[in-house]
Parts: C-alpha cells; sequence; structure tokens
C-alpha cells in the first residue's frame, strides 16, 4: 500500500540525505493503516514537485513522543549530533498537543529510501 505525507523543508532534506530514518506521527486512524513493507511518498511542502519514496522498515508505537524520545535514537529521528543535548519531546507539541497524543498515542516509522 503507498501512503502520502507532508513534510517541512528540513526533515525531507535530512531523509533525502539518509540522516533522518525515523519519521515521529501521531498515531492516528490515518497512520493505524501504515504496515511494514508499505511505501511512504513524501512531498516537499515548500516545493510540491519534490517527493521522497520510501519502505517502511518497522513501526515503533508508544502512548506519548515522551516515552518514544526516552526508547528511539534521536539521531535517526532527524537530530544533529550537537541538538541531542537539546532535544525535547515537547518539540512535537507544536503539531501534536499531550489531549490528541493521549488519545492515539504515537509512532516512529522507520524507513528506508528507495
Amino acid at each position: 500500500m503507498i501512503h502520502y505525507m507532508n513534510l517541512n523543508e528540513s526533515p525531507f532534506s535530512l531523509i533525502a540525505s539518509g540522516k533522518k530514518t525515523i519519521e515521529m506521527r501521531l498515531f492516528d486512524e490515518r497512520r493505524k493503516q501504515i504496515s511494514v513493507g508499505d511505501t511512504l511518498v513524501f512531498k516537499n511542502v515548500s516545493d510540491e514537485s519534490k517527493t521522497l519514496s520510501c519502505k517502511v522498515k518497522k513501526l515503533h508505537i508508544f502512548e506519548s513522543f515522551e516515552e518514544l524520545y526516552a526508547s528511539l535514537p534521536l539521531e535517526k529521528c532527524g537530530y544533529l549530533p550537537d541538538e541531542i543535548p537539546f532535544a525535547s519531546y515537547r518539540d512535537m507539541e507544536i503539531y501534536y498537543p499531550p489531549e490528541r497524543q493521549k488519545d492515539y498515542g504515537v509512532v516512529g516509522i522507520e524507513i528506508e529510501l528507495v
């Protein structure tokens, strides 16, 4: 199955370079449709002509981003080495408030470029 997602320029570039191999999202009804082996097509919101295709390798499901940040390697989630000491699960709250995390849980989608 193929799933489509939008990405801002920075995470898009990190996935394109191979530095970001885990995409973090709310585990809502849309993301619950994703399975290992599926394809994700990311569209760059800054330039919609740019897309990336990735294969889903693994799904890491957690109750919150706090739990995800404590469990997964943040360098694979898009943080640069010098940013990791300052990384906080609260960074994700601008996209997904705690109430929504509580309702759905969260997922780290482990991917590889195809």
